[in-house]
């Protein structure tokens, strides 16, 4: 049987176990492989404007998803990215850039909703029309085409690893225009978007703001398809601005919490899913999802708590 030597435990305080060599967490071989571990995704140029896009893009999703979400829009926004669709795949078959056969057909799209809703036919019954038709279209030329397929899945589930360093300085430049148009229409945009009435009344162009923000709406699909995809997108854009509602009730505070939001989460959806081997657009669905019920928990625990509360006794006050 093997003698241990007990010696030193006598001798030595109890804390002077501590003092022995042991694992330090802080020396520069440990932080040096966690780095490198850290760091990883990032020696790949694809995954950096990966990355980069996925951050443009959430962020211009957070902030134009305020808009969005307080004028009840998400159906047309849903719907306009099934429409967009179609351009893109007859972009593809007639041998057009992407972003030009998407964005003209998704400029026509929203001026056909704007047009069929000023004739007296329902706004959700104009995006169904229209959406449908441009998505039926779309789907009867990949029947016809069958070499579109690859091309059609990331069409329809996203594929920012595949961005190319065009698609980077696509999604730079919407930004920047959006961004601007943005500041510019602040406050027309803010009038318009609560109530259309008390906008026209202090001569805010009502028809001009629809117009306008349809366009930016199809932009900003067009630019962020390749991100999250057709099946996606829709979740970019309503998800931050929800959880900014939970937390914030100025219109200021939403624009900006949202923007951060949708900037961080695609960022950190985008970076574990190297690491967890999934695909991104889903990676930053499922984070961003899981926030919202997070926030949504402790803001209905918060309620019930402060229904609980006993009222202040007045008895013992002067």
């Amino acid at each position: 049987m093997a003698h241990h030597d007990f010696s030193y435990y006598q001798r030595s305080p109890p804390w002077s176990i501590w003092r022995r060599p042991c694992f330090n967490p802080l020396s520069p071989a440990f932080v040096d492989k966690n780095m490198d571990f850290l760091l990883a995704p990032f020696r790949y140029e694809f995954f950096s404007r990966a990355i980069l896009v996925g951050m443009m893009a959430g962020l211009l999703c957070g902030i134009m998803g305020v808009y969005i979400t307080t004028r009840r829009m998400s159906y047309i926004a849903h719907g306009l990215s099934h429409a967009i669709l179609g351009g893109a795949v007859l972009s593809y078959v007639l041998g057009l850039n992407f972003y030009i056969g998407s964005g003209i057909w998704g400029f026509a799209a929203a001026l056909l909703i704007q047009y069929l809703t000023g004739r007296k036919i329902y706004s959700d019954a104009a995006i169904g029309i229209v959406t449908t038709a441009s998505f039926a279209l779309g789907v009867a030329v990949i029947s016809s085409y069958r070499k579109f397929s690859q091309n059609f899945e990331a069409a329809l589930f996203g594929n920012v690893l595949g961005v190319s360093p065009n698609d980077l300085w696509v999604v730079t430049g919407v930004t920047i225009v959006l961004l601007s148009l943005v500041f510019l229409f602040y406050r027309p945009l803010l009038f318009w978007c609560f109530d259309r009435e008390v906008a026209q009344v202090h001569g805010v162009p009502v028809f001009a703001m629809d117009t306008l923000f349809a366009l930016m709406l199809a932009t900003l699909l067009v630019a962020t398809l390749n991100v999250l995809g057709v099946t996606l997108i829709i979740s970019a854009v309503v998800i931050p601005a929800s959880i900014a509602r939970l937390v914030s009730d100025r219109f200021a505070y939403l624009m900006i919490i949202s923007g951060i939001l949708g900037t961080a989460i695609s960022f950190i959806g985008i970076y574990f899913s190297y690491y967890l081997n999934i695909a991104s657009g889903a990676s930053v669905v499922l984070l961003s999802t899981a926030i919202f019920a997070c926030v949504l928990l402790t803001r209905n625990l918060q309620g019930r708590y402060k229904r609980r509360l006993p009222p202040l006794s007045t008895k013992h006050l002067p």
